[in-house]
């Protein structure tokens, strides 16, 4: 069965909020989940989880929130942090590893840290049990996609579009899913722009979906109250998963 997984923002609106989302979309079939880190310039991402983000910093998120909704979040998920580099660097790349390993998180998903840098800290990876997850594009080359995916742990990301997130135009995806499976074993799941018009067409030839955008736009509806956002994403996990298994 192909796999969902779901990108919320951390803290956003609150834990307790956070941890009924979380629980809801386990409820509905979400099979690992990305914790994003908020930041203040997420170049990888477009407006929609930019502007949560902000609204998680003005409200004041913490890095201490990440640590503890994590403790509990694991409990019931397999969770991802997803976050830009500076994020993990300023509280000390080692540290932080340990501090996820602490807490059973799966891994770190880092989309501006280059696959070259990656391997500077693929020791402390190994050494704290974590999975470092890996970017393929369709406008890499055979001889980069074989290098990067050669040791990819956890699952392979892949990127259907070659702007942000949640914009651009959808790029075919054939020819590096083919090249994709011919170097790794590793589950292969794409995402950037996937929801409920695009997942059946998106999850062809691969293992899964991530979808981010869709919810997040959910979560900024001021017009829905927490038990509104919490009941619309888990029809849409619901409605996602089924499609991508039809």
């Amino acid at each position: 069965m192909k796999k969902l997984v779901a990108y919320i923002t951390t803290g956003y609106e609150d834990n307790d909020f956070t941890l009924d989302l979380i629980a809801a979309l386990k409820e509905a079939g979400t099979d690992a989940l990305e914790l994003g880190i908020p930041f203040s310039d997420p170049v990888a991402d477009g407006p929609v989880i930019e502007e949560a983000n902000l609204k998680a910093l003005q409200k004041g998120f913490k890095m201490q929130q990440l640590f503890d909704l994590s403790t509990e979040a694991t409990k019931l998920i397999d969770t991802y942090w997803m976050g830009y580099f500076n994020s993990f660097y300023a509280k000390g790349f080692e540290n932080i590893a340990q501090i996820a390993s602490e807490r059973g998180v799966k891994g770190f998903i880092i989309p501006d840290l280059p696959f070259e840098e990656t391997l500077r800290y693929k020791p402390v990876m190994e050494n704290s049990g974590l999975s470092q997850i890996s970017f393929v594009a369709p406008t890499d080359s055979k001889e980069r996609i074989a290098k990067v995916v050669k040791d990819a742990k956890g699952f392979i990301y892949l990127v259907a579009y070659t702007g942000i997130t949640g914009s651009g135009t959808a790029a075919p995806l054939e020819t590096i899913i083919g090249e994709v499976k011919t170097c790794s074993d590793t589950p292969l799941y794409v995402g950037f722009g996937v929801n409920e018009q695009t997942a059946k067409e998106r999850a062809k030839g691969v293992d899964g979906v991530i979808v981010g955008s869709a919810f997040v736009k959910v979560l900024l509806d001021e017009s829905l109250t927490k038990t509104q956002k919490i009941a619309n994403i888990s029809t849409m996990a619901r409605n996602i998963k089924e499609l991508i298994n039809e």
